[in-house]
């Protein structure tokens, strides 16, 4: 059955974010924020202490250090600074996990470096060198499109293993790529659409871009956010739809 992971350990000082307590029962795969575009060394504690409880596997989830932009903007980093950012981030959420008994399983990009890990492959090889100078047994959590050959051809270089991701309450592009948050209709809200989108993942089944065109990706773990009610019952859903399938 298809991994489900969600974005976790967003909150930050005295500003709660996302509903960790409700969702985490529910997945598979936890992201948690290393510190640089949400969380802190205390959400990070109790972050890992609820994926430790439900038996959750845990994955950093670093960001460019942009805490105002929630990560979301890009940042004209050097290879050299990208791989810094993300062992400083990797090994923060590892010591947190040691000191409770757990490990990282895995490495999946927040926001602009996602984004811009997938578009640019000189960003991609950047973080391809940095996990595998870290942990080459780390999975890289990766964007599934209609055409990964040329991320897998890279990921071989540096003997990475990959995760592809697709996305529940997202809008695609005719290649597979997301649609920009900036556009209109790129996050889908229609707890319905959520949930047959999933489905669609999951059976393996054709999306339909966002020109209308037919979209094919294969992927090993679907993405789900469970920062409000509605979210939340999305996920509840999905679960329920994907042990049933």
């Amino acid at each position: 059955m298809m991994l489900l992971n969600c974005d976790m350990g967003e909150s930050f000082g005295a500003w709660t974010l996302g509903l960790d307590a409700q969702v985490m029962p529910l997945i598979d795969c936890a992201n948690i924020a290393c510190g640089f575009h949400a969380g802190d060394p205390g959400v990070m504690r109790k972050t890992v202490e609820l994926a430790l409880a439900s038996d959750v596997r845990i994955g950093a989830h670093p960001a460019y250090p942009d805490l105002v932009g929630f990560g979301r903007r890009s940042l004209a980093c050097s290879s050299e600074e990208i791989a810094d950012l993300l062992h400083y981030q990797i090994g923060a959420l590892q010591g947190v996990c040691a000191a409770q008994g757990g490990r990282v399983d895995y490495v999946k990009p927040h926001g602009a470096l996602y984004n811009d890990m997938m578009a640019n492959p000189t960003v991609l090889r950047a973080v391809l060198a940095a996990v595998a100078r870290y942990d080459a047994t780390l999975p890289l959590v990766v964007l599934a499109m209609g055409d990964n050959r040329a991320v897998q051809a890279l990921a071989a270089e540096y003997g990475v293993t990959l995760w592809f991701e697709s996305f529940a309450d997202r809008a695609y592009q005719a290649d597979g790529s997301l649609v920009s948050r900036r556009l209109p209709g790129a996050v889908h809200h229609d707890v319905e659409t959520i949930v047959a989108q999933a489905l669609t993942l999951a059976q393996g089944r054709p999306l339909t871009a966002i020109d209308g065109s037919t979209l094919h990706v294969k992927s090993d773990t679907l993405c789900v956010h469970g920062d409000n009610v509605a979210a939340l019952e999305a996920v509840q859903r999905i679960r329920a739809a994907l042990a049933s399938a």
